[in-house]
């Protein structure tokens, strides 16, 4: 900033030379005045000389004259050059005052109006950060000088979420979605921080925030690769499969993070293929093949990013389903298989209850126990092997 408050002070300069100037002029204007008045006085001093040296005498009325005439031209010649007199229409007291006054008001208008800040943040910026922690710094310098930058509050998000502090990273994606809109990008990343926030509890806020940036964008990666680790983290094996496989077709080919997610899958797998192992002596797994379809009537009341859950429920039991998966109308018609592998709480799967009834729900919110249409079926048992044909055709009420 040194440089640019030296380019201030020379401006500055200038500027009171303006000021300066004209008074300077005025002191010199004041003593060619001043002597051009002493000029004349010794002319007229000269002249009453002559007068008198007529009446007694000493001169003639010729040599008065002439005298007279000398006289004229010495005070011609010593007068000869001089500027004219200028009559200022501001006084010297107001120019002084206007050279103190112009940088002094200068100087607090800039502090007040100017962006110092600003200039000192682009010349930090220009320079490499030397840590993480240096870059985060003038991150948050950056959205305190810029609070309604919505990029900057992205960018310290960011930051804050490389230093493992999702609460705070949290707070800036808030407020960047407040500037943005709410993108499906920013919301899931919103909703990655809160998950982390929350040390990993899948709260009702990280549903929604998830559930509307996959409605928006049905190949959001942060919200995919979130739900994924969400189900991983409690046993819910297939479901995570499920998302990951998703999120590696919506990855380019050459994403760096392929490797990693495979292996995540493979994990699940491995740990899906444990578990079934475990409980297959004691219980015999169950499982239901179902083929969903949409009535030709509602073809076009419904939109290809729709999402369809298909669900079993007990017959004589708890209201909550037993197995449920997600898709999209853009996959229908389609193939599934419900079976505990598929359950949301471990002690509620198919295996536990001989009587369920099929549901398959079209809900543009996203959400699973609300919708537009539905289509439900007769009572069956959870161990049938025959495949139920399940057609979505009635309003949802």
């Amino acid at each position: 900033m040194i440089d640019f408050w030296m380019a201030t002070g020379l401006l500055l300069v200038v500027a009171l030379s303006f000021l300066l100037i004209p008074l300077l002029r005025g002191h010199r204007a004041q003593r060619e005045e001043d002597r051009t008045a002493l000029n004349v006085a010794l002319y007229q001093e000269r002249l009453s000389e002559l007068q008198v040296q007529q009446e007694q005498g000493v001169l003639s009325l010729t040599q008065l004259q002439a005298a007279r005439a000398e006289a004229a031209r010495e005070l011609l010649a010593d007068t000869e050059g001089a500027e004219p007199a200028r009559t200022s229409r501001l006084g010297k007291p107001w120019l002084v005052l206007a050279a103190v006054l112009v940088p002094v008001l200068g100087l607090a208008g800039y502090l007040e109006l100017g962006a110092s800040d600003r200039v000192e943040l682009s010349r930090e910026f220009a320079r490499p950060p030397t840590s993480l922690a240096d870059m985060t710094r003038r991150l948050e310098r950056s959205v305190q000088a810029q609070p309604d930058s919505a990029e900057n509050l992205y960018f310290l998000a960011r930051s804050y979420m490389a230093q493992n502090r999702p609460g705070d990273a949290a707070q800036m994606f808030e407020r960047s979605v407040a500037l943005a809109g709410r993108q499906p990008e920013l919301l899931g990343q919103w909703a990655q921080a809160l998950y982390f926030a929350s040390d990993k509890h899948f709260t009702p806020q990280v549903q929604t925030l998830t559930d509307e940036a996959l409605q928006a964008d049905p190949r959001e990666v942060t919200s995919l690769g979130l739900l994924g680790i969400a189900a991983f983290e409690t046993q819910r094996y297939q479901a995570a499969m499920d998302y990951w496989t998703r999120l590696l077709a919506a990855l380019p080919a050459d994403d760096a993070s392929r490797s990693a997610l495979e292996g995540g899958i493979a994990r699940a797998r491995e740990n899906l293929a444990k578990r079934a192992a475990e409980v297959a002596p004691a219980v015999k797994a169950k499982s239901i093949r179902i083929h969903v379809e949409l009535a030709p009537a509602l073809q076009g009341k419904v939109r290809p990013s729709d999402s369809v859950f298909i669900f079993a429920r007990a017959i004589k039991g708890p209201a909550a389903p037993l197995a449920v998966k997600r898709i999209t109308v853009a996959d229908l018609p389609a193939n599934v298989e419900l079976s505990d592998s598929d359950a949301m709480m471990p002690q509620l799967n198919l295996s536990n209850f001989a009587q369920v009834q099929l549901v398959a729900r079209v809900s543009r919110a996203g959400q699973p126990t609300t919708g537009e249409w539905v289509g439900r079926s007769q009572p069956l048992a959870s161990d049938s092997g025959v495949q139920q044909a399940l057609i979505i055709d009635s309003p949802d009420n």
